[in-house]
């Protein structure tokens, strides 16, 4: 099986360090999506099949908070699990994001081993909840 993967970040170098990461790693990758904002991300959620979402906090046009919002509002949005990626260090603010449900926070600065790690735990425990 392979995944598919989002990554939402307004920065060029962030999303390519997360495409590299991604690539270097065992897992089986199909399609890794970008989004510069949550507006797009939204576009390309309601279009692609996406198996998690790797997503800024601090973004234009649309916020990854905001993203997060209407993701947790929606059935089928709402059970994608999501990475919050960011230097954000507010306890309020990881808080919230923790409440409408994101499954882990990697900070900024990150290596390629931490991204690794999380996405690979991330995906473990969504297919275990999705055999439950």
């Amino acid at each position: 099986m392979s995944y598919s993967i989002l990554v939402v970040d307004d920065s060029p170098l962030i999303r390519k360090m997360m495409k590299r990461s991604l690539g270097l790693s065992k897992l089986e990758l199909g399609t890794i999506f970008e989004a510069t904002n949550g507006k797009e991300a939204l576009a390309v959620l309601e279009n692609e099949w996406v198996d998690v979402v790797l997503a800024d906090i601090h973004m234009p046009v649309m916020s990854g908070t905001e993203l997060i919002e209407l993701m947790s509002r929606d059935e089928i949005m709402g059970k994608i699990p999501v990475v919050v990626v960011s230097a954000e260090r507010s306890e309020p603010a990881i808080a919230h994001l923790k409440k409408l449900g994101i499954c882990a926070h990697l900070m900024k600065p990150f290596t390629p081993e931490q991204v690794l790690e999380t996405v690979t735990r991330v995906l473990a425990e969504a297919a275990a909840r999705s055999h439950t």
